[in-house]
């Protein structure tokens, strides 16, 4: 983020941090996450923390929704196309309280839930964004 700024970053500027972070993912990566929607939101609905049972939505900063490419052979009519959902009040509350970069944070989650796109593992997505 721009020196001495002294306001929090808007979901316009998260989401140019985040298309930054995918245009710098490996070509055979970025080449099959077209269809993915991206989606800025303030806080995951309370829909979605209760699936996940989280009682505090500064707890989720990101999700990916939706069928990973393993299991895209099985989608289903009208099913809403896979996204990238990014939470910016709870990646700025992160980013305020960790110290790291918000371009780093914002890329760290964009890599784990492009990792669940292509039904990865863990290891897998530190891998992925070691090559990021």
């Amino acid at each position: 983020m721009a020196g001495g700024q002294t306001f929090a970053p808007d979901a316009a500027a998260i989401e140019r941090l985040a298309e930054a972070a995918i245009a710098a993912l490996p070509a055979r990566f970025r080449a099959m996450i077209g269809d993915v929607v991206l989606r800025i939101e303030e806080f995951a609905d309370e829909e979605v923390l209760e699936s996940l049972g989280i009682e505090d939505p500064f707890e989720l900063s990101g999700l990916y929704s939706g069928r990973s490419l393993d299991k895209a052979d099985n989608w289903a009519s009208g099913e809403l196309p896979p996204m990238i959902h990014l939470y910016r009040r709870a990646l700025l509350d992160e980013w305020v309280e960790t110290g790291v970069s918000l371009e780093n944070l914002v890329t760290h989650v964009i890599v784990h839930e492009v990792g669940h796109h292509f039904g990865l593992s863990d290891a897998d997505m530190h891998a992925l964004e070691e090559e990021a």
